[in-house]
Order: C-alpha cells, then sequence, then structure tokens
C-alpha cells in the first residue's frame, strides 16, 4: 500500500496507531486499499534517557489531517486499532469536519 489519495467511497475502515493508518474504502466497485504514514523523528514513543521532560516523541502534526483528507469522501467509517489514536482521529473528525449547509 502507498500514501495515496483514496477513492470515493461511502464506506471506510480505518486501521491506526501512531505510525501508520490503513485505509480500506469499500465500495460498489470493490475494496480500495491505502496508507497514510506517520513522520516521526523515532518509531518508539518514549526515550527517557538523556532527555528532559516526560522523554515522549512528538507527534506529527500532519498526521491527523492527512487521514482525514484519505476518508473525506466516506459517509460511514468505522475506526479500529489499538492504543489512543482512533479516539484522536474521531475528535479531529468531529471538531475538523465537513459542515453541513442544509
Amino acid at each position: 500500500m502507498s500514501e495515496m489519495t483514496l477513492q470515493s467511497h461511502a464506506h471506510a475502515v480505518v486501521w491506526i496507531d501512531h505510525l501508520v493508518a490503513k485505509v480500506f474504502g469499500i465500495g460498489l466497485t470493490g475494496v480500495s486499499a491505502t496508507a497514510v504514514h506517520a513522520h516521526l523523528a523515532s518509531q518508539h514513543l518514549h526515550h527517557k534517557t538523556n532527555t528532559i521532560g516526560d522523554g515522549r516523541v512528538q507527534a506529527d502534526a500532519t498526521f491527523l489531517a492527512r487521514v482525514g483528507e484519505a476518508v473525506s469522501g466516506c459517509s460511514d467509517l468505522l475506526v479500529i486499532g489499538p492504543g489512543v489514536e482512533k479516539v484522536e482521529l474521531m475528535q479531529y473528525l468531529t471538531a475538523n469536519g465537513p459542515t453541513s449547509t442544509a
């Protein structure tokens, strides 16, 4: 899977963790898959050795926005995966989703 724009599908499943979001669009013509990768300084979440503060790696600020773009055409979305990234994605989509004028 490569990072690319997902075809417009009504339904999608997103598996997300802190490194990658795998997006599976499901439509009448079949299933398409794409991956959106986070750009982190390290693959590990915590680095306490020789650091000031809590030792956490800074998150990719554009990661959720890029995942949001990948699922922008979907009307139904199932988000799964380990950790809190799925909750963060749903909060991002709720806060930054398209506004309805009707």
